[in-house]
């Protein structure tokens, strides 16, 4: 069973780990807001544009699936990433080619910081990021 001192480090250590994967997030919605963006709203979008994801691919799967079989998983994917893009149109009130933009500079910039961190530390972002 774990204590309350294990409960804490795991915390924190959730808090550190979410605040460094919405840096990217944070330095693209810079870029795309001309500035106007926060920090804050990284981390929003960060948690809230994946906890979106998620309910959208499940419940598209799950509903369209009796419709459309094992095509609706592509689908779900489809629909939750637009949800995902809809989600950054609103937390930084850009449009969709705004929303995209950051999607796209966001992986740029985590490739970059992962690469680095590589180079430095010897750690990296998570595997997903490894594309050389």
């Amino acid at each position: 069973m774990i204590g309350i001192v294990g409960l804490v480090i795991v915390l924190v250590a959730l808090l550190i780990l979410w605040a460094i994967v919405s840096l990217p997030v944070y330095v693209a919605a810079k870029a795309v807001t001309s500035g106007k963006a926060t920090f804050g709203q990284a981390m929003w979008a960060t948690l809230g544009g994946a906890i979106v994801f998620v309910v959208v691919l499940v419940a598209a799967s799950f509903f369209l699936g009796a419709l459309l079989g094992i095509s609706a998983g592509a689908l779900g994917l489809l629909l939750a990433f637009v949800a995902w893009l809809a989600f950054y149109r609103a937390t930084f009130e850009v449009g969709w080619l705004g929303a995209i933009g950051i999607a796209i500079i966001s992986v740029v910039v985590a490739v970059v910081m992962s690469l680095i961190l590589t180079a430095i530390f010897g750690v990296s972002l998570p595997s997903t990021f490894h594309l050389f």
